[in-house]
């Protein structure tokens, strides 16, 4: 994308926010009169409240906290922007809030903190926790953000999700999944190179490793190079390293060190989530791995290498963060289906394992639709693809016992199309009766 085409998609993005004052609000869902009032509110209300009172798990069935996600940010790393501070990342989260709503039919509200301290984060969140069915934590710094998930995940009665962690390396394996068909090489025979140990970085291969990726196949490199459990930094005892550390104990089986180049010697696999290229892997580098290499570029704006230049230098499929190259590999594929599946049987938590469902589920679909080397993943267009990605998601929440509500799987995927689509209808049927304005020209 050329500097042009972005200050032009920039300009044109702020007149529309200003245009519209955000992208979200609230619409009532039930009937409306005067007399209904008094069952919507008091007097009537108060039987729901001393229900909910004595009993809060029927809050969830009573309120629609079953279908409300908080998203939380502390503004600490917004984007590939830096420290924009709450109201920096408030645009980021409404935009969040949207994509939850129209992809996954799902009702979040964007929450930005002016707090940056771990623990009273911690306090933060689980103080929110009775209005909420489930927590998306988005644009905090790493490490940070490790050990926040780690907390809410342990202290939380619901389900609690790091996008850049999880939903990354959730779509990431997807697309994986498919890439290997394509090559004929299967999850547990290959070895993988990892480019940033950032939050993506170390969720992709904490992902992989459940999967069935052997973990001394992986090599996962940082600015400073290749992880080992030797490194001198990583022994040192810092506790900002403890998730690096983590990924040395159990990566890179025989002890390689050196940087990028090093690392993509003789792999089958290169999955870049590092800083914006080109450049920061070379074709020369490409022509170091297997026999029909896959590479995964993903940083944006800029991949780190250009699509074109690793199908040059021999890759067989090309993966990046952008949409307007083939394979997307795409957050917005993972969290609002992930969370329209959790949030339907109210569950507890999203486990790795249900994350792996839809991933895999995700993969299926883009199968049936016909694999070729341009099209390993669905597009956010399909949206039959996120109606099966929930269905998986649930069904794994029911058969891990961490599902509240156990319903049937035609009744599982009628409530999930009909939340799925039912937004779409909605916003269609408001821009036609012009409720919601037409862009302005």
């Amino acid at each position: 994308m050329s500097s042009d085409r972005t200050s032009e998609l920039y300009e044109k993005s702020l007149e529309l926010h200003r245009f519209y004052r955000g992208k979200i609000e609230m619409v009532p869902k039930v009937p409306i009169s005067y007399e209904l009032f008094a069952l919507w509110y008091t007097p009537g209300v108060a039987e729901p409240a001393r229900v909910c009172g004595s009993d809060p798990s029927q809050s969830f069935y009573l309120c629609n906290r079953w279908n409300t996600v908080a998203i939380i940010s502390d503004g600490t790393r917004v984007l590939g922007l830096g420290k924009l501070g709450p109201e920096g990342a408030l645009p980021v989260m409404e935009g969040k809030a949207l994509l939850f709503k129209y992809l996954g039919g799902v009702d979040a509200i964007p929450i930005v903190v002016r707090e940056r301290d771990l623990d009273k984060l911690v306090y933060i969140v689980k103080a929110l926790e009775p209005s909420f069915g489930g927590i998306n934590l988005e644009d905090i710094e790493s490490p940070k953000c490790f050990d926040l998930l780690e907390r809410l995940r342990q202290e939380l009665d619901i389900p609690v999700w790091h996008d850049d962690q999880q939903g990354t390396a959730l779509v990431t394996l997807a697309g994986l999944i498919n890439a290997l068909k394509l090559v004929g090489k299967k999850l547990s025979d290959i070895s993988v190179a990892i480019i940033g140990a950032g939050a993506a970085g170390i969720a992709i291969a904490r992902y992989l490793m459940v999967a069935g990726v052997k973990p001394g196949n992986i090599y996962v490199v940082d600015s400073k190079g290749i992880l080992h459990r030797d490194r001198p930094d990583l022994k040192s005892g810092d506790p900002k390293l403890k998730w690096k550390r983590w990924v040395a104990e159990r990566t890179n089986a025989e002890g390689r060190t050196g940087g990028i180049p090093e690392a993509m010697k003789g792999v089958d696999v290169v999955i870049g989530v590092s800083r914006p290229g080109p450049g920061v892997i070379k074709k020369e580098w490409i022509k170091l791995m297997n026999d029909n290499p896959i590479v995964f570029a993903e940083a944006n704006p800029v991949p780190e290498i250009w699509p074109w230049e690793a199908k040059e230098a021999g890759a067989r499929v090309v993966a990046t963060g952008r949409s307007d190259f083939p394979n997307q590999i795409n957050n917005s594929l993972g969290f609002p289906a992930v969370f329209r599946g959790a949030l339907t049987v109210f569950a507890r938590k999203i486990t790795d394992e249900m994350c792996i469902a839809a991933a895999y589920a995700l993969a299926s679909y883009a199968e049936e639709k016909g694999l070729s080397e341009d099209y390993i993943i669905p597009t956010m267009e399909e949206t039959e693809a996120y109606v099966r990605e929930a269905i998986a998601v649930a069904e794994k929440a029911m058969e891990q016992g961490v599902a509240r509500r156990k319903v049937s799987r035609s009744e599982l995927e009628r409530e999930v199309r009909e939340l799925i689509e039912r937004p779409k209808k909605y916003l269609r049927l408001a821009v036609e009766s012009g409720v919601v304005a037409q862009l302005p020209k």
